[in-house]
């Protein structure tokens, strides 16, 4: 039974990767610091449904605290650290630069220390896909250069990376980095562009869509997420034999290191993205046209894997990309609904249920199916909600489901 420290483990996927972690036995300490970079009452109430896991440990600090970090250490000993950790957000970066410095680069050398000095196997790193920047070639691999970033909050995901070898250089420490496509699903942000506009629709304001509607996104379900969070921590970043400094790879290296992304490989068209909302809300959006916005990009799209086997136990894929083989791709499921056809359908009715559910009645934020709602918490706006784990696909859990 291994033992797992997960930071960010109250926000958005640190929380779905510790319910996996926990659900098959694992013994987890969670750390965050509960900031207020949106509702902390969202992140309790996640943190309340992990309180009933035997293996489960709590602890409320910042990682920017050298002195707290290296107690941290101390005080536990970790197979493995899944650092999820981070100020996210790409135009918050602009607003609020320092915030990034602290938590994503003293923060990220101080995990860097603690892992050097206690020698754990293994570090997963959480990175992004916005260090692609100004990167026009699709779908992303990790073989593209990502030396131009377009915003402060990429640059720092970029810089971790550079960090990670660095130690994985000196000290042999295993590291992977994973690149992760926007992330959706139950217990989301409220600060991603579903949540918000489905608010606004709902209360008749305007959206603001930016680049005028030419947009793009690789919607990534967040079972598969932290699915390859999972796989990639189990399966021990080593050295490449074959790497060559005369022709660099830059998602491998001599040393035990490696960098992944984890997406659909299936971009949305955004103006098609309101369509469905629209469809699904019964409400037509009114749309405030933007330019681009500082620090963003008009599409992203994640390759298909090359040689992602070492991380997912299994043979890789072919194209253009190292992402994970044998996820379930959400997004890309044949269910045809009323939202239409592509890999919307079937998908983006339920969240929005979901979404209509927690954030009209907030019943703690919940999103639960039919089954596992827990009894005395209904919903008296959409009584029928359903969880997007709920659905008719084969396999696929409700939130109560081990």
């Amino acid at each position: 039974m291994s033992h797992t420290l997960v930071t960010g483990a109250a926000g958005f996927i640190g929380y779905h990767v510790a319910r996996m972690l926990l659900e098959r036995g694992d013994r987890v300490v969670g750390l965050d610091n509960l900031n207020d970079y949106y509702d902390p009452a969202l992140k309790r109430a996640r943190l309340a449904r992990l309180e009933p896991f035997e293996g489960w440990t709590f602890e409320r600090l910042d990682l920017a605290d050298r002195e707290k970090m290296e107690s941290l250490f101390g005080r536990y000993e970790f197979d493995r650290v899944i650092h999820l950790a981070a100020q996210a957000g790409v135009r918050y970066s602009i607003e609020n630069p320092h915030a990034y410095g602290q938590s994503n680069l003293v923060g990220f050398l101080n995990i860097l220390e603690g892992c050097r000095r206690q020698q754990v196997e293994h570090l997963a790193y959480a990175s992004t896909s916005s260090v692609y920047g100004a990167n026009e070639v699709l779908p992303y691999s990790v073989t593209h250069n990502v030396d131009h970033p377009v915003s402060l909050y990429a640059a720092t995901k970029k810089a971790n990376e550079l960090m990670a070898h660095s130690y994985s250089h000196l000290y042999g420490l295993p590291t992977t980095g994973l690149r992760f496509f926007t992330v959706y699903g139950p217990w989301g942000r409220p600060d991603m562009a579903y949540f918000k506009f489905t608010e606004a629709i709902l209360a008749g304001r305007p959206i603001d869509v930016y680049n005028d509607g030419r947009m793009r996104r690789d919607f990534t379900y967040i079972d598969d997420i932290a699915e390859g969070v999972l796989r990639v921590s189990d399966r021990v970043a080593a050295a490449d034999p074959e790497w060559s400094g005369k022709a660099p790879d830059p998602a491998t290296s001599y040393a035990p290191f490696r960098v992944y992304n984890i997406g659909n490989n299936e971009s949305v068209e955004l103006l098609r993205f309101i369509e469905v909302l629209e469809d699904v809300l019964g409400r037509k959006a009114e749309l405030n046209m933007l330019p681009m916005q500082p620090g963003d990009v008009p599409a992203t799209a994640a390759g298909r894997a090359q040689h992602a086997a070492h991380a997912a136990g299994g043979r890789a894929g072919h194209g253009s990309g190292h992402r994970l083989p044998g996820a379930r791709h959400r997004l890309s499921t044949a269910h045809a609904d009323r939202a239409g056809t592509g890999p919307l359908r079937g998908v983006v009715p339920r969240v929005l249920r979901c979404l209509t559910f927690s954030r009209t009645c907030r019943s703690r934020f919940s999103t639960w199916s039919p089954r596992s709602r827990p009894s005395g918490m209904r919903c008296r706006r959409w009584p029928g909600a359903c969880c997007v784990r709920a659905t008719s696909s084969a396999g696929r859990r409700s939130p109560g489901s081990k």
